[in-house]
């Protein structure tokens, strides 16, 4: 699909509202109510109990670390966190819900009315507000053969952790829905509370929308886009949507309530299922849990351990470091990437480290497939590298070698450039010495050169660079060029 900003600017009579919930799979050590490992396993069925199971008569015992989790959530996104909040069942049936009922939180929450500030194109904060925060536990995976006409079930994933974060329909474009789940995933992920992995089901949003003539009131009819697992996907499947209810509205049909699946490969939604009528869960309070009490003295401590959060630590980058928002923007989306930023910032005040960061430190991460966790070259060496560049001892392109060597080799730079005799060659005399050789020995390229011929002041600094094997110092080297040709 092709857009320039939104398909919403084809059609200037219309306005979409969006609202949109999350599920944060929590990095819990083991499951919500059971001491089964809260991990992917290899295999399935493998990390399941009687509680996980659903075995009758089987009693939960709640994480304590779920609720901590979702304490640090609610105080990340400016939430009132609720002195007391209480567990329900959701009843339906599905078969990898093997209880045929979800705990969950209906009535009382543990945190509500926050909101998450995200920052528009223009560079204005708009602040996305939030119904609520609930913990809950998340149901089995169904895997259909494609085979055979049957269908399995992996309970593995049965009883881990979530928290769902609803937001109201406050979001009017799919920039913003971009740009707000992006921000989302950022502070679960500064906060260390998720991975945001959204290939593994980490971090996923159903995403509500209804469009509506501007200046109308009520809301539109919604429908809702489900399982879709990337920023990507889900922009494209936004787009789509608003145009077909749009569509629909303009040949005077009228949007029906469903549940939508993002087909990628036919660029279309397509029906799951019908939301026409509520479902009726038959919630009542879960009888085998306690009321969960927070008292204020928990949330000081948890407010204290707050880490500096996306917009702040952007805010940061731009007015205090002198990054643009583009490389502020950069490092936020990756928390390593921005911790990274800042370690190297304790061994150089170059301004250029940046640029090694953007440029070879994330090329070279990408050419070899590798995390930033297992590249050998940590803040410190880049550092270092980077100060050797603007201190003279090796220029730009020794420098570039020297980043693979420290790569490939997990050794000091220094150690690098003294073995292989890398410094730079910054004596003038010598220097000056092989820029007359190099223009004695290529008196027709220098006659050329001194008639107008300007381009070829580039062969003379490769002629240089080959005599020095790329050790001379390039603006030494052009200004002793410059100086003898035009004698």
């Amino acid at each position: 699909m092709t857009h320039t900003t939104s398909i919403l600017d084809k059609y200037p009579l219309y306005e979409a509202t969006i609202g949109i919930e999350v599920h944060v799979q929590l990095m819990t050590n083991t499951k919500i109510f059971c001491s089964c490992p809260n991990t992917i396993a290899k295999d399935p069925n493998s990390h399941i109990c009687p509680i996980c199971a659903g075995y009758p008569g089987a009693m939960p015992m709640l994480n304590k670390k779920v609720v901590d989790y979702a304490l640090s959530a609610g105080l990340a996104t400016n939430c009132t966190i609720n002195e007391k909040s209480t567990f329900d069942r959701k009843h339906y049936f599905y078969p990898d819900l093997p209880k045929n009922f979800q705990i969950t939180q209906q009535a009382s929450p543990i945190c509500t009315d926050g909101y998450v500030p995200i920052r528009l194109k223009d560079g204005t904060i708009k602040n996305i507000r939030l119904i609520r925060i609930h913990i809950e536990e998340d149901a089995g995976k169904n895997i259909h053969s494609s085979f055979s006409n049957e269908s399995f079930v992996d309970l593995n994933r049965a009883g881990t952790p979530l928290l769902e974060i609803v937001s109201h329909p406050d979001i009017s474009t799919t920039y913003e829905v971009k740009t707000y789940l992006k921000t989302l995933r950022s502070i679960v992920q500064y906060i260390g509370i998720c991975t945001g992995n959204m290939d593994e089901g980490s971090f996923r949003a159903d995403t509500n929308i209804s469009v509506r003539k501007k200046g109308q009131t009520e809301l539109g009819t919604k429908c809702e886009l489900k399982n879709i697992n990337s920023f990507k996907f889900i922009t494209d499947a936004t787009e789509h949507e608003l145009e077909r209810q749009i569509k629909i509205l303009e040949d005077g049909g009228t949007v029906r309530s469903e549940t939508r699946l993002w087909n990628e490969k036919e660029n279309t939604t397509i029906v799951m299922r019908s939301k026409e009528e509520t479902a009726d869960y038959r919630f009542f309070e879960e009888p085998d849990l306690p009321i969960i009490f927070i008292e204020k003295q928990r949330i000081e401590e948890a407010q204290k351990k707050m880490p500096e959060l996306p917009l702040a630590k952007f805010e940061r980058f731009t007015n205090q470091v002198g990054l643009s928002e583009y490389e502020a923007d950069i490092l936020i989306e990756d928390i390593n990437l921005a911790n990274y930023f800042d370690a190297a910032q304790k061994y150089t005040t170059s301004k250029n480290l940046i640029h090694w960061i953007l440029r070879d430190l994330m090329g070279y991460l990408k050419e070899h497939k590798i995390s930033l966790t297992e590249c050998t070259v940590t803040p410190q060496r880049l550092g270092k590298i980077v100060d050797l560049v603007d201190s003279g001892v090796i220029n730009n392109t020794t420098a570039k070698e020297l980043f693979v060597f420290v790569a490939q080799t997990d050794r000091d730079p220094e150690t690098i450039i003294e073995e292989k005799g890398l410094k730079q060659i910054s004596s003038v005399d010598e220097l000056e010495t092989l820029v007359k050789e190099i223009i004695v020995a290529n008196p027709t390229q220098a006659a050329d050169y001194r008639v107008g011929k300007e381009k070829l002041f580039g062969f003379f600094v490769g002629q240089m660079m080959q005599k020095t094997k790329g050790k001379g110092n390039p603006q030494l080297i052009n200004d002793l060029i410059k100086k003898h040709l035009n004698q």
